[in-house]
């Protein structure tokens, strides 16, 4: 047992994702605790129906009208900043995330037309009130706000930014938390909540940029927003790059990231508003995950680059029991106490969200295991893969929901949600460490002392 805590230790990979992590773990634990708190409040303020359409309709649609048109930036940033950082072509990188930020911007700006053009719709099919028109056109200006936020997000991973980014991520929370503790204190009402969420979004937006910026002077050197996009990679190997992950982001989209919005649309706000409360709970079993997918993903990125593929194998599995660890005590306390911890922090109402929590903790547990799947066929550079499988699983998934929630309501949708989880995962996770078995059987490894050595923030 010491021995294998000493080798694990003695891992400078996975010494990195856990320095890299710990920084967002930290952030994360206070931001989930203060999440908590905030939503305690809105719920109680609010009242079910209210934060029904507020939590689960409003932020859910302007959160999904952005991740339909856009082309999930950092994940393309990630992928080819690391591979030109690793060659020492910083001229490149730069036309990277120039190129980058512009596409974003421009696809930005039509998301938040396209949330004009359907706040009405969504205001009377999502939200079952006519009047609530005004609250998403209000909160979608938060994509304008964000308008390079995905690239940005890029820059932080492969600089390694992660102890800022924990920072900021703290800051707004408290922000957040600290708007609407006021609200409920005041007796306010909904726009005071919502106006709380878009404050915080903004603070982060804003901070981030200065600090990319900043580190992208520092890294690429002084006036790299000049670099010639002619620089970037063809222009086709990079369109079918992004268009790849902005379809997963779609498929994401319709099967994982709108379960309160159809459940809105095919039942009520109350349910929807129930469902919200069980993601939130999640969020305990996902504080500790959510930061290593970052960090696990830009460095083996980089390690594939590099055809490092034994250490790629070594930090994969270790990760994985990591996360299996965390997963099975925190999800088993959560099953445990979630029947009083519900009604007690939240109110005897919503008391019927502590069922879907135990049909969700099967499918996001098996997600936390193993977390890395996607981003290991990303950094092998086969993102039509992780997309083919999330589209036929949730095809299949959809069906079932707009067959089943109908009439068996919210639960049902719980358990449908878990076995797509489990069934796409599995596959998509079988298919990376196959093409990583091939990597292993050519023998192609290179020696890692000649090569650079990835970018420090």
């Amino acid at each position: 047992m010491l021995h294998t805590l000493r080798s694990w230790w003695q891992d400078r990979l996975l010494r990195g994702i856990l320095k890299n992590s710990s920084y967002l773990f930290s952030s994360n634990s206070a931001a989930v605790a203060l999440s908590m708190l905030q939503g305690i409040f809105a719920a109680r303020l609010l009242g079910a129906n209210d934060f029904g359409i507020l939590a689960g309709t409003v932020i859910p649609f302007a959160s999904n009208v952005n991740r339909l048109l856009s082309f999930r930036m950092s994940e393309l940033v990630v992928k080819y900043l690391s591979q030109f950082l690793a060659e020492g072509r910083h001229d490149r990188a730069a036309a990277v995330v120039k190129g980058a930020a512009l596409v974003e911007a421009i696809t930005s700006v039509l998301a938040y037309l396209v949330l004009l053009l359907l706040a009405p719709w969504a205001a009377r099919y999502l939200a079952k009130d006519a009047q609530s028109t005004s609250l998403f056109v209000f909160y979608g200006l938060v994509l304008v706000v964000m308008i390079v936020f995905e690239t940005t997000t890029g820059v932080f991973q492969v600089t390694k930014l992660f102890g800022r980014l924990a920072v900021i991520n703290l800051i707004q929370s408290i922000i957040t938390a600290g708007l609407i503790s006021w609200a409920f204190l005041a007796h306010r009402g909904m726009a005071e909540v919502l106006a709380a969420y878009f404050l915080g979004k903004t603070f982060t937006a804003v901070a981030m940029y200065i600090v990319a910026f900043r580190q992208l002077n520092k890294t690429l050197g002084q006036g790299w927003w000049r670099a010639p996009l002619s620089l970037m990679p063809p222009l086709r190997e990079m369109s079918r790059f992004a268009i790849s992950t902005n379809l997963q982001g779609t498929v994401n989209l319709v099967a994982r990231d709108s379960e309160t919005l159809l459940i809105g649309y095919l039942r009520s706000p109350v349910e929807a508003g129930y469902y919200k409360i069980a993601l939130g709970l999640i969020n305990l079993v996902m504080i500790p995950i959510d930061p290593f997918i970052a960090t696990t993903y830009s460095e083996i990125a980089f390690t594939i680059a590099r055809r490092q593929w034994v250490e790629t194998k070594r930090v994969l599995k270790r990760v994985s029991v990591i996360a299996g660890g965390w997963t099975l005590a925190a999800g088993g306390g959560l099953a445990l106490t979630g029947y009083w911890l519900i009604p007690l922090m939240y109110g005897a109402e919503y008391g019927p969200a502590y069922p879907a929590v135990l049909l969700l903790l099967v499918g996001y547990g098996f997600a936390n295991i193993l977390y890395w799947n996607r981003p290991l066929l990303l950094a092998f550079g086969m993102p039509a893969f992780p997309l083919k499988i999330s589209t036929l699983a949730g095809a299949a998934k959809t069906a079932l929901t707009f067959g089943l929630v109908p009439v068996y309501g919210y639960l049902i949708e719980a358990a449908i949600l878990s076995s797509y989880f489990v069934v796409s995962i599995t596959i998509i996770a079988w298919r990376g460490l196959g093409e990583l078995k091939q990597r292993l059987a050519v023998g192609s490894q290179l020696s890692p002392v000649s090569d650079p050595q990835p970018p420090s923030g």
